[in-house]
């Protein structure tokens, strides 16, 4: 599920720019605020039992200062009245995927990320978001993670979904 249709040189690309690049984190709260009271108003507040952001490699955040799947996951959070947890890590520190092609981007998360140490997720329904979605890799590594610890399902949301 996406909140935006991504379209280069679009608004949401400007908005995401921002969001990442600008400091402003207050863009992709208020996004996922703004998509979980539509989820919310399609009954979807009761699908999941924990909303979990994508991470970023701790030399990325502290850059950054924040993750932006964080912000947008805890919009969603208060939104739908779902808890929100950092339940994965990522192991290695990656090359931006944005000129990558799919094969490219999937070998660049291969066994990028892993279930925080002493994390039960067993039987869990998780909502696992991020900020933008092109090829999926990225949130196909951590969904496989995820289920293959024993989540009992893996849905995905984005801010923003669409080709470069």
């Amino acid at each position: 599920m996406a909140f935006l249709r991504f379209s280069k040189k679009g608004n949401s690309q400007k908005l995401l720019h921002q969001l990442k690049y600008r400091n402003k984190p207050e863009i992709g709260e208020e996004m996922g605020r703004l998509y979980g009271l539509s989820l919310a108003l399609q009954g979807y507040q009761d699908e999941w039992d924990v909303i979990v952001p994508v991470p970023l490699h701790p030399m990325k955040q502290k850059r950054r200062g924040y993750n932006q799947s964080e912000v947008f996951g805890k919009g969603l959070s208060k939104a739908l009245n779902i808890k929100l947890e950092n339940l994965l890590e990522r192991k290695k520190f990656t090359e931006t995927q944005t000129k990558k092609s799919r094969i490219q981007r999937l070998d660049n998360v291969d066994e990028v990320f892993d279930l925080r140490a002493g994390e039960n997720i067993e039987g869990l329904r998780i909502l696992l978001v991020d900020d933008v979605i092109t090829t999926g890799a990225t949130l196909c590594a951590c969904a496989n993670v995820l289920l293959g610890y024993g989540a009992k399902h893996v849905d995905l949301a984005t801010i923003a979904a669409g080709g470069q």
